[in-house]
């Protein structure tokens, strides 16, 4: 298996990506998998870890940065624009089917959190996409507004808007508009906001367990009221008769969104439950990735089949 540097346009942004290939040779063409990051992740933590288990399963696979974050292009960094993600995953799609390597017939997508759910609006609407599984389904959107476990008291999101709009009229006076805080400085304030599920995000992210130099530590204020207008569910029911599959861990607290977006699709689809794992436990640990990894080479062995 060999992992190669690559970069491609994404709506006139430049776009860094690591391909994995194959070390074993076939004749012809691969079937290929664009593989996403969880929000304020980059290519080279848990999206690097399935592109290359992936490719080891005999998969040309694309992991990559989203714009305005990691090793990518585009302003202001730090920005979650879900319309722009969503248009990254297409953009990756095109540039698999200009790889001589890569059977253009065969092409799936592989979201992991916040990526979950953008990967399925891609689908909805690039019917290039054969295939598309998620690994712990979080929608960006969904989970600023309502909260990971989806009980948030809407005045949460109401100040956060308030702030945005702040910021954008600071930084029409020519000022620093500021960003907004992704965590907090120890595991205790992240248990304070967040609960289990924001320690396990702490532990990840800023501790040696997963942590990278260019993951994000803070979002772009404008990210806020992006994710007002957006609804990465609302494409789908056009996903089918493609079929969908999620695989979420029993213990995750934002289990509420999978199911939401599997109620929504119209096609051959399913959710796999990870038994014992919580949603960032499918990030890295290995007791958990394997048996995921196993349900995703099955599903895609199966859906990204030459007719």
């Amino acid at each position: 298996m060999a992992r190669t540097t690559v970069s491609f346009d994404s709506a006139g942004i430049q776009i860094a990506g690591h391909l994995y290939t194959p070390g074993t040779p076939v004749p012809g063409p691969r079937p290929a998998l664009v593989v996403g990051h969880p929000g304020t992740g980059v290519k080279e933590q848990t999206s690097g870890t399935y592109a290359r288990r992936m490719a080891e399963r005999g998969f040309v696979t694309l992991a990559f940065d989203a714009a305005c974050q990691g090793e990518s292009g585009g302003l202001p960094r730090g920005l979650e624009d879900p319309a722009q993600r969503v248009e990254d995953f297409k953009a990756a799609v095109s540039y698999l089917t200009a790889r001589a390597d890569v059977d253009a017939d065969r092409i799936g997508l592989l979201g992991i959190c916040a990526s979950g759910s953008y990967s399925l609006a891609a689908t909805g609407g690039d019917h290039r996409v054969r295939a598309v599984a998620t690994v712990s389904t979080a929608e960006p959107a969904r989970q600023f507004r309502l909260g990971a476990d989806g009980t948030q008291d809407p005045a949460v999101f109401r100040s956060l808007l308030d702030a945005a709009a702040a910021a954008r009229s600071a930084a029409a006076r020519g000022e620093d508009p500021g960003a907004m805080t992704m965590f907090p400085e120890t595991a205790e304030q992240a248990r304070a906001l967040g609960g289990e599920h924001g320690v396990e995000g702490f532990e990840y992210y800023c501790t040696p367990r997963g942590m990278h130099e260019r993951s994000a530590r803070t979002l772009a204020w404008e990210s806020i009221d992006r994710m007002a207008l957006h609804d990465a569910f609302f494409s789908v029911p056009l996903i089918g008769p493609r079929p969908m599959l999620q695989i979420i861990g029993e213990r995750a607290v934002t289990a509420w969104m999978a199911v939401e977006a599997h109620q929504r699709a119209t096609g051959p689809k399913e959710i796999h439950w990870i038994e014992g794992a919580s949603h960032v436990d499918l990030y890295d640990k290995k007791e958990y990735i394997d048996p995921a990894v196993e349900k995703l080479t099955d599903f895609y062995a199966t859906h990204l089949t030459t007719d």
